[in-house]
């Protein structure tokens, strides 16, 4: 039996994909400091630490008031450029070779920040990121579900002249209240365009919100899935249609949606034939990038060497890769 050192270790060399990462959940609180001071922007922080204080928060709600206070100080083309390049930078480190980003362009809009501003900057970042050390990438364009789906129809037609650029779209923010059926409409819009679907489902909402993203929004993916472990009928669902769940192990503890990590269910996901994967979310807020995620779950979950290899095919076999971009991953996994 290996040791759990030696698991980890496997976890780090295997090449791994994130799928679920919001670009502005990225913004470390050194970054934010910098970018408020180069847009002469005043915040209520005198100094990095005492933002790193500020990102101590114990539910989603207060989580979101700081998340869309930091997201306040990136104006310009350059801040999206800098805050996307740096996560690109940090996650090679953990051996991602590929991502697929969140990002959220009504939280921009509605201050004044143009559309063509956030995203020119991100696939700037995009195409830097791929030639220098061959990361690669796709742009999810995620509709905020706190606001109405008027608001989200205008955001598809804003993000129109870019639309061979984004590979699908979200719907993130505050669950509870918003249920998918919510955006039935501009998600088949969406769809008619050539977009994939992806939600956030069963992080805080119940299970029917979960079948709700399946039957109305008809998801390629599922963004969080936790509580569809609730329900007996959409376990089998989940498992029969070989949905991927997008995991985020630490920030289910930092939000509560776990008491601890020895309780996550991500080791019962894989156990029940579910095709879980590992990702970080909002890696500045909650306490760590993809790795950081493997090494509690590993430690907490006692996974076994084929349940990390297993996270790691699921998240190429669940991306939106080409499939022969998907066959050489999951080569390297193997030989790995």
């Amino acid at each position: 039996m290996s040791t759990i050192k030696d698991r980890i270790a496997l976890a780090q060399r295997l090449p791994k994909a994130e799928l679920h990462l919001h670009i502005e959940g990225s913004l470390e609180p050194e970054l934010m400091f910098r970018l408020a001071q180069r847009n002469k922007i005043d915040i209520p922080f005198r100094s990095v630490e005492e933002i790193r204080a500020a990102y101590d928060f114990s539910n989603l709600q207060d989580f979101l008031d700081i998340y869309y206070q930091g997201m306040s100080i990136l104006r310009t083309e350059e801040d999206f450029f800098d805050l996307t390049m740096a996560y690109l930078n940090r996650v090679r480190a953990d051996n991602v070779r590929h991502v697929e980003i969140f990002f959220d362009p009504q939280g921009h809009t509605e201050r004044g920040v143009p559309f063509d501003t956030a995203i020119s900057g991100i696939l700037t970042a995009f195409t830097l990121a791929k030639a220098q050390f061959g990361v690669t990438t796709k742009l999810i364009m995620c509709f905020l579900r706190h606001l109405s789906e008027d608001d989200a129809f205008k955001t598809l037609a804003q993000a129109e002249p870019w639309l061979d650029r984004i590979e699908g779209v979200g719907l993130d923010s505050s669950e509870v209240d918003h249920p998918p059926s919510k955006f039935e409409r501009v998600f088949a819009m969406a769809r008619e365009r050539g977009l994939k679907s992806l939600a956030h489902a069963g992080e805080e909402g119940p299970p029917d919100y979960v079948r709700e993203a399946l039957d109305l929004l008809h998801i390629d993916r599922l963004d969080h899935g936790n509580r569809a472990l609730e329900d007996e009928a959409l376990i089998a669902r989940l498992r029969k249609e070989g949905m991927t769940l997008t995991v985020c192990p630490l920030s289910n503890l930092k939000l509560c949606v776990v008491e601890d990590m020895a309780a996550h269910p991500l080791k019962h996901m894989l156990d029940l034939g579910l095709k879980a994967t590992v990702n970080s979310d909002d890696p500045a807020y909650f306490g760590g990038y993809v790795m950081d995620n493997f090494r509690a779950v590993i430690e907490a979950l006692d996974l076994s060497e084929d349940d990390i290899r297993a996270l790691a095919r699921n998240s190429i076999a669940g991306s939106f890769l080409a499939d022969g971009e998907k066959r050489a991953h999951l080569s390297a996994i193997e030989r790995a």
